[in-house]
């Protein structure tokens, strides 16, 4: 696997970012908000769902890496459902969205398992994220409660 490194500057970018990070890990005190640089920065360990495409052997490990992802033109940073006095505290990113203001301002919303969330009110979108180093192996497959609908 190689290195990953990505930047959005659009919400089909960070689509593409959202579906890397999706079922990361991270701890509470892994995210910092910087407002001299105006810029919340996070590292969190990313499943490498790019290795699970096409058939996976059966008995096979799965990899994650060490991810740094940061969100520039911050004013403002909102949390929902995080304590933050428990820096300790383990969170697993579900997906990340942007709804969009007055352009090219609007926010940035990272939605985590236990209904956390962070707001990040941006004046433009601007993402980056990068590998860390190599991955590692790990046994656990993330998976995700398949609600049916009652009408179908």
């Amino acid at each position: 696997m190689s290195t990953l490194r990505l930047k959005a500057e659009d919400t089909e970018d960070l689509q593409v970012i959202a579906a890397y990070l999706q079922d990361a890990v991270l701890l509470v005190q892994d995210i910092a908000y910087l407002p001299g640089t105006r810029r919340l920065a996070l590292v969190a360990n990313r499943f490498c769902w790019e290795d699970e495409l096409g058939p996976v052997p059966a008995g096979r490990t799965h990899r994650r890496a060490r991810t740094g992802f940061h969100f520039d033109n911050v004013e403002k940073v909102q949390s929902r459902n995080i304590d933050q006095d428990r820096q300790d505290g383990v969170l697993n990113l579900l997906t990340i969205s942007f709804e969009e203001s007055l352009a090219p301002s609007g926010s940035i919303v990272l939605t985590f398992s236990g209904d956390g969330e962070i707001r990040i009110d941006v004046e433009a979108l601007e993402a980056h994220l990068a590998d860390m180093g190599g991955t590692w192996e790990t046994p656990n497959l993330p998976t995700h409660d398949q609600t049916t609908d009652p009408e179908s």
